[in-house]
């Protein structure tokens, strides 16, 4: 059986969507530079203040995502009288806080 959740699409605009590939692509390039790290020894300290800078990077792609999720996805399934939405985001914020 499936989810409903999980069959429910979002259909984003070309800048929005570019926006969060970029932001992907870099914290990929980010992760790539620590294993490099790790792979010639560097040493401790610096590799954590890049997994640090990772770290804040997907927090910011989270925040982005969050807030577009509210204005677009959230808003309208409540003016469409589907409140159990309310529900899904206290569920995905918690979530999101662990």
């Amino acid at each position: 059986m499936e989810c409903e959740h999980c069959a429910r699409i979002k259909m984003r605009n070309e800048k929005e969507q570019k926006d969060l590939m970029n932001r992907l692509k870099r914290i990929e390039g980010q992760v790539r530079g620590v294993q490099k790290m790790l792979e010639n020894n560097a040493y401790c300290p610096d590799i954590l203040v890049q997994v640090s800078a990772i770290n804040s990077a997907l927090n910011s792609f989270n925040k982005e995502l969050l807030a577009s999720h509210i204005r677009s996805c959230v808003v309208d399934d409540i003016r469409g009288g589907k409140d159990e939405t309310i529900d899904e985001l206290v569920c995905t914020l918690q979530k999101l806080m662990r």
